[in-house]
């Protein structure tokens, strides 16, 4: 039988296309940017800065909001309190890297100093909430993995690994000219498997191992 997903779950699925849409149709059109070279953090800087603000808050919001409808749709069983929360964390971080800006450098915007910034306590703060983010998607992929892993999906819980171990390669290969570039690979990655998680959790909601707890996704 089918089911619709709820608007708060899907809400996870938007912040992905929005907040690499956003960033790439910025990257590719604001003065002095190089997606080659300069962090998309760096977008929140500038005249147009609040755009990019806008989009880290928003993102943020949306899985704070998917998080909501996911501890609806997990209604027993391994990580169904955890997975919402660091769902969550997930999109706490995003908005505390949205509202604590970047410091300027590597000459962007125009007229800011080459080569690393000094930090400042946002720029201090904003690493902080991309830290937040980071770990908190990576744990709840294990947290997911468990949990299917449990339950007798092989493929889900290999994919919760496979997905993980691709953004820390994407992230960590060890050649700087790329770096920028390959974050946004890495984010592209983490926005798209969270999105295929989330269809997941709401095609098998109530979920098939704890049928016995009606919990339904709905449009209401």
């Amino acid at each position: 039988m089918s089911r619709s997903i709820s608007p708060l779950l899907a809400a996870g699925i938007v912040a992905g296309p929005l907040f690499v849409g956003a960033s790439l149709v910025e990257a590719f059109t604001r003065d002095g940017f190089d997606i080659t070279w300069h962090p998309i953090s760096l977008l929140s800087l500038g005249e147009l800065g609040w755009i990019q603000i806008t989009n880290f808050v928003v993102s943020g919001l949306l899985y704070v909001a998917s998080a909501a409808g996911m501890r609806r749709a997990l209604s027993a069983g391994r990580g169904s309190v955890w997975a919402p929360r660091l769902v969550a964390l997930t999109g706490a971080g995003l908005v505390v890297a949205g509202v604590c800006t970047a410091d300027a450098g590597a000459g962007f915007p125009p007229g800011a100093p080459e080569g690393a910034p000094d930090y400042s306590w946002h720029g201090i703060l904003h690493e902080a909430g991309f830290a937040v983010t980071m770990v908190s998607w990576l744990a709840a992929c294990l947290v997911f993995r468990s949990r299917y892993s449990a339950v007798g999906e092989r493929a889900w819980s290999r994919a919760c690994v496979a997905a993980p171990a691709a953004v820390v390669l994407v992230n960590v290969w060890p050649d700087l000219d790329s770096i920028s570039v390959r974050l946004v690979i890495g984010a592209g990655i983490q926005f798209a498997f969270f999105a295929a998680l989330i269809l997941h959790v709401g095609a098998a909601a109530p979920d098939r191992a704890y049928a016995g707890s009606d919990v339904h996704i709905s449009s209401r």
